[in-house]
């Protein structure tokens, strides 16, 4: 950040996805009959069943591969998971908690200033890129760091990457490219 701006920025996790196997068969049909908060998706082979607390949403495959998704951290995913492993269990499957992995986090951070994104794509040719005939947003990739950011003229981003770590490292090398490309305050 710049040494005479010390505002800090919110990142707020808006998404974590993560996936973890069963390591047994599960029979769908006994899942969407038994269980609790339960949507039976037969044409597309799954079953999707949400928890109230930590509120997530699982699609469920017969594998025994499981897919959660709505978490707020880490940690909440990764609880979220291993509760929805123990409703199995209860409804008589052999649930053995295996493989868990998160594996996308979508965040959202908001610039105390607008900016100019005509100007920050053409700093940033190589990585950056800006079609406004088809999204609003300017898109920077940080291939190291395996997360993207969508940058918005309001001075909203959207950062995608691997995990929570990733998208913070993202936001902090992002900040000086946008800040040498905010618009200047409007005088009234």
């Amino acid at each position: 950040m710049d040494s005479n701006n010390d505002e800090a920025l919110d990142i707020i996790v808006t998404n974590v996805v993560a996936t973890f196997r069963t390591r047994c068969h599960l029979n769908l049909r006994t899942i969407a009959l038994n269980g609790i908060n339960v949507i039976y998706k037969p044409e597309f082979g799954k079953v999707l069943m949400k928890l109230r607390k930590p509120k997530i949403t699982a699609s469920i495959w017969s594998s025994g591969k499981i897919i959660c998704t709505g978490a707020t951290s880490e940690e909440e995913s990764k609880l979220g998971a291993r509760r929805l492993a123990r409703c199995l269990q209860k409804l008589g499957f052999k649930v053995n908690f295996s493989a868990y992995k998160v594996v996308n986090v979508l965040a959202v951070c908001s610039m105390p200033f607008a900016i100019r994104l005509i100007d920050f794509t053409k700093n940033n040719r190589p990585i950056a890129s800006y079609e406004p005939e088809l999204h609003p947003a300017a898109t920077y990739r940080i291939k190291t760091l395996k997360a993207t950011i969508q940058v918005f003229s309001t001075g909203s981003i959207t950062v995608t990457g691997p995990n929570v770590q990733n998208v913070a490292t993202a936001v902090e090398q992002v900040y000086p490219l946008l800040y040498e490309c905010q618009k200047p305050l409007c005088k009234k």
